[in-house]
């Protein structure tokens, strides 16, 4: 197993763990491109440090908060679409994979869900279009029990994935959002199509990013059906301590 790191804490300075990642256990790190993980010149210059100074592999989750790609406010879906592709430039360099939402539903997208839906394709598409000139794959990843969001059932987000029609579209496939709706199995029915896997752990209700083993996902019963997946794991924990319990959880399975 290829594992890497991502933390949810954006107001903590990533600075201060990622230099440690490897003497834990891990091979990659997942940078949130929010909060004080945000892409400017000044992280990219620690960025860049990190990657001179370790053999961390790096990944990119694309920005959410206050985006939009199903937004039917086009100048609103216009920047939505602007700042991702932005991020995905100033990456370009040390990343082979980035991470998506794929948007949701707002008032008036509640009034016309079709057509938010298709908004939300056409995102994707220039995304992965984007992408695709950089040699950059998209995993579009599926979203946890919340009203009017996309992504929430195999089929759809598979689905939204397959209208695309584009080579450098797969799944993010997230286990804790997939149990909050009680479709882990469901899910894992479907390992083929997954470029990307985010691990963490709920008790079925909310998404709490619980250390792995500390809810009620039968882990036991998963890892094994990765067997065949080629992707990266990803631990996405509250914290440093948490992150490093979870990979020694996942290692006591094997």
């Amino acid at each position: 197993m290829e594992v890497s790191f991502s933390s949810l804490a954006l107001v903590n300075n990533p600075f201060e763990w990622a230099y440690d990642l490897e003497d834990l256990g891990f091979t990659g790190w997942e940078v949130v491109s929010e909060g004080k993980q945000q892409l400017n010149d000044g992280t990219l210059s620690e960025i860049k440090n990190i990657i001179e100074t370790t053999h961390l592999v790096l990944t990119l989750h694309l920005p959410f908060s206050d985006l939009n790609l199903g937004s039917l406010n086009h100048p609103i879906w216009k920047e939505s679409v602007r700042q991702m592709t932005k991020c995905i430039e100033k990456a370009s360099d040390f990343i082979e994979l980035a991470v998506v939402h794929p948007g949701h539903l707002s008032p008036l997208g509640m009034q016309l869900p079709d057509m938010a839906w298709q908004q939300s394709v056409e995102g994707l598409k220039e995304i992965c279009d984007f992408a695709d000139d950089l040699g950059i794959k998209i995993g579009v990843e599926n979203m946890p029990d919340m009203a009017h969001i996309f992504g929430k059932q195999p089929g759809e987000i598979l689905g939204m994935i397959d209208s695309l029609g584009k080579k450098n579209a797969g799944l993010t496939f997230d286990i804790g959002h997939a149990n909050t709706n009680g479709l882990v199995f469901d899910f894992m029915a479907e390992v083929k199509q997954m470029i990307h896997v985010h691990l963490h752990d709920n008790k079925g209700k909310s998404d709490e990013h619980l250390q792995v083993g500390k809810g009620n996902i039968n882990w036991k019963e998963v890892m094994p059906k990765f067997k065949g997946y080629k992707g990266r794991f990803v631990i996405e924990a509250r914290t440093i301590e948490e992150g490093t319990a979870s990979l020694k959880f996942l290692d006591s399975l094997k």
